[in-house]
């Protein structure tokens, strides 16, 4: 694996410079959306990263997952078509799957990354920042020296979170797995335990199980993907335990204990049954990188998400130089949603810059209102879960007066049953009764995480029913269960209508 050397550091006119407009921490997606957003606004731009520039996602997160995944899910779709299984008679061969892994993250080498935010006229600086005082960056360079830069407009912090481990009795001589060694293994262990029952938890089940380890599952809670519709989790669980993997919830991991250097592992869970695997990976939630970059100086809590107003501004600091953007902000821990907050905080800082007056009203082209109405997220598990907007449950602790209706995609969808034999899936519309619009969609089944858009522009911009009526879907897709959400909610709101 490839790590950042000192030539790669910043350039001699990089070295020189006391000052810049707009200061980055974090070169990972959201940091060069901003810094894009703020150099389109003609502002100059310092990018700080300290570890590879792309971040997380580009190297230990969505890229290197979904390259696994998809090898997987796409024998898993072909043992679904008649004529198309009978081809798939060999495993799954790991190291083509790694292989392909690998040039997706370009054998953990930045060049490319580097080379396309440096063209947009952006500093590219290798190292470790913090903050010293409002506006004030001391970096720590990757040759070791110290370069301290004063922001003339704006910080934005873009620095991530990291995997969160818990507190257990041998954790630390177990060596866990995280997303990291996850993502980035070309090893297969024969025996392994994933231990969270979120989007990393069971997508990694799934990868790995279909690269040929023997995955148990444990959750703590009595489903998995617990802030989808609950239909979506059991869709899912039901796809692992037909996958292979064994699937246990409403159990904990009290104790770890490897055996040796290297060797198994020894799990006991909270009921005194003991499991023993070759590794074991933790998906159980995420901590912000704020731990060092001295929030401390500007009046802050280290190592806290950094709470932002609708223009991602941090709040407690005073005035409007601060931004907090993507994970560390902890609005929504997507990579999309980070970017969409970069795009409109660039925005907003290149306005302020020169004097505008922002459109701060809600839904007004200066504020995040996305992040609190239309969040979109999917999973790449066998089968597919997608959701936007407002569960049921979201809805009725908001207090809306709403209904759901609920659609079996394979006995409605003439298309779904083209794309898979068999198909099941499922798909749940929440639905405002006062205004007519949708407030959230759901699906689960192969192939649906492409309808994952159509349903956020719906909830997005407030489409009400009777215009998604106009919005022919295309026969025959599996996007025609939108005509049958739509006739599904009319038989409920409106039977002898002309909806």
């Amino acid at each position: 694996m490839t790590t950042p050397s000192a030539d790669q550091a910043s350039d001699a006119s990089s070295r020189d410079r006391e000052s810049y407009d707009v200061i980055v921490l974090g070169g990972g997606p959201v940091g060069q959306t901003i810094a894009a957003r703020s150099r389109a606004a003609g502002l100059s731009v310092a990018l700080v990263e300290r570890e590879l520039v792309g971040g997380e996602c580009s190297y230990w997160g969505c890229v290197p997952s979904k390259a696994l995944l998809r090898p997987v899910l796409a024998v898993a779709d072909a043992r679904r078509i008649d004529g198309a299984r009978e081809a798939v008679g060999n495993p799954i061969a790991t190291s083509g799957v790694f292989g392909r892994r690998d040039r997706y993250v370009t054998d953990w080498n930045d060049g490319g990354q580097v080379a396309t935010v440096a063209a947009t006229g952006v500093d590219v600086i290798r190292g470790h920042a913090r903050l010293e005082g409002p506006r004030r960056v001391a970096i720590t360079t990757a040759d070791d020296r110290l370069q301290v830069v004063t922001a003339r407009v704006a910080v934005a912090i873009c620095t991530g979170s990291k995997a969160a481990l818990p507190d257990i009795p041998g954790i630390a001589e177990a060596k866990p797995w995280t997303n990291r060694r996850g993502t980035d293994s070309s090893t297969v262990p024969p025996r392994l335990a994933v231990v969270g029952g979120g989007g990393v938890g069971v997508e990694m089940a799934t990868a790995w199980q279909g690269l040929g380890s023997q995955v148990t599952l444990l959750a703590r809670t009595s489903g998995i993907l617990p802030r989808m519709e609950p239909f979506v989790g059991e869709f899912v669980v039901r796809g692992l335990r037909d996958s292979g993997v064994d699937v246990r919830m409403n159990v904990t991991v009290a104790q770890l204990k490897r055996r040796q250097h290297g060797g198994p592992v020894d799990v006991t869970l909270d009921s005194g049954e003991q499991i023993t695997v070759d590794e074991i990976l933790f998906a159980t939630g995420r901590i912000p990188n704020t731990f060092d970059i001295g929030l401390e100086t500007v009046g802050l809590e280290p190592g806290s998400w950094i709470d932002v107003d609708e223009t991602c501004s941090a709040k407690g600091v005073d005035g409007t130089w601060l931004y907090a953007l993507g994970d560390a902000n902890h609005r929504a821990l997507l990579t999309h949603q980070g970017k969409y907050q970069a795009r409109i905080a660039g925005n907003v800082i290149g306005a302020r810059a020169s004097g505008a007056v922002l459109d701060t009203t809600p839904w007004g082209t200066h504020v995040v209102t996305a992040d609190t109405y239309a969040v979109p997220q999917a999973f790449f598990t066998d089968p597919e879960a997608g959701s936007v907007g407002l569960t049921a449950e979201n809805a009725e602790q908001r207090g809306y007066r709403f209904t759901t209706v609920d659609v079996n995609i394979g006995e409605t969808v003439a298309g779904s049953n083209l794309f898979a034999d068999g198909y099941a899936g499922q798909a749940r519309l929440v639905v405002d009764l006062d205004t007519d619009v949708p407030l959230g969609a759901s699906f689960v089944g192969p192939g649906v995480a492409e309808l994952l858009h159509s349903a956020t522009i719906a909830v997005a911009a407030e489409v009400p029913v009777h215009r998604l009526w106009h919005a022919v879907p295309c026969f025959p897709t599996i996007s025609e269960v939108w005509l049958r959400l739509l006739e599904a909610y009319r038989d409920q709101t409106d039977p002898v209508g002309m909806l």
